[in-house]
């Protein structure tokens, strides 16, 4: 129990828990925006993992950090503008497609990275996002160092969340988007059309998805490798059916899964004569718990992986 105690009351599993959790914050807003408009993205493993690589390349290449982050959003667009073209003016299968996009842009990546060092036997290395430490505030006991000495990308993430959940409940354009994720054929018959909105929103999620990538390379980690994902993406999909479609509640389920995984590295270090194993599997089960509880109260966009197809009813 003492041992729980110090974990629980340690500044750095706190820190920790919001490191952990930037990532997935901007890949499940990512996600929540493709879905609020009506179409299913599984290609953000994938877009995640070339936002990655290709932040890193611009940094590798002489980019400054910011401009890394720009790339692996236009990367991730890029990618997003190609799931949209498939699924929402042909209307193909969202699953199909989204697990496509995820082994193309996976594939690419790698072949991406290795054109541009061939011959390193280690990943090569670039100077990532340091924590600011603001003023005045990181001097705080305890809330200090976990709020106020983080890196600029997580403070990023947490004003997306505000930014997008006042956009999607306070603008026409956040209501034009929810509408169409619910009856685009609505949309459509207030002059908008409902087509020309899901790619645009869509690209504007996999740019987060893009730029979630690109956290671990410029801020988390300082290089690239090809499984640094780690199936993060697909967790931020559960996350969005966890938050019912709501940034905050996004938030909170970055925040209960990055808790579990920072908790379990540390018990690794203290509980001794258990496989590794079973402390990796922690957060995923307790999450799944936590998705099984949270789930039974979403109410899903009801023109979710439907196709919009004009004239049709």
């Amino acid at each position: 129990m003492t041992v729980l105690l110090d974990i629980l009351g340690s500044v750095g599993m706190w820190e920790a828990v919001l490191r952990i959790a930037t990532p997935l914050i901007l890949g499940t807003l990512g996600v929540l925006l493709c879905e609020r408009v009506g179409v299913l993205n599984l290609g953000i493993e994938g877009i995640m993992t070339f936002g990655a690589m290709i932040g890193w390349l611009t940094v590798y290449g002489g980019g400054d950090l910011w401009t890394g982050l720009v790339t692996a959003a236009l990367a991730g667009a890029a990618m997003g503008f190609l799931h949209a073209l498939l699924t929402v003016p042909l209307g193909l299968s969202q699953h199909v497609t989204g697990l496509g996009i995820t082994l193309f842009a996976s594939s690419f990546a790698y072949y991406v990275f290795r054109l541009a060092v061939p011959t390193a036997s280690s990943p090569p290395t670039i100077e990532p996002f340091q924590p600011m430490g603001i003023p005045v505030l990181s001097d705080i006991p305890f809330l200090g160092p976990v709020l106020f000495n983080q890196t600029a990308p997580t403070y990023l993430a947490l004003a997306l969340v505000v930014l997008i959940a006042w956009g999607l409940n306070r603008t026409p354009l956040g209501l034009a988007i929810r509408m169409a994720g619910e009856n685009p054929h609505a949309v459509d018959a207030q002059g908008i059309d409902p087509i020309r909105l899901r790619i645009g929103t869509i690209m504007a999620g996999s740019a987060l998805m893009g730029v979630a990538g690109a956290f671990l390379t410029l801020a988390a980690f300082n290089s690239f490798f090809p499984t640094m994902v780690q199936g993060r993406g697909w967790i931020c999909v559960a996350l969005v059916v966890f938050a019912s479609w709501k940034p905050a509640r996004a938030l909170l389920g970055a925040l209960l899964f990055a808790f579990f995984d920072a908790f379990q590295l540390r018990l690794q270090t203290v509980v001794e004569g258990v496989p590794y194993q079973l402390f990796l599997m922690l957060p995923y089960i307790l999450s799944i718990v936590a998705l099984v509880l949270m789930a039974r109260r979403a109410r899903v966009p009801q023109a979710l992986m439907q196709p919009y197809r004009r004239g049709e009813r």
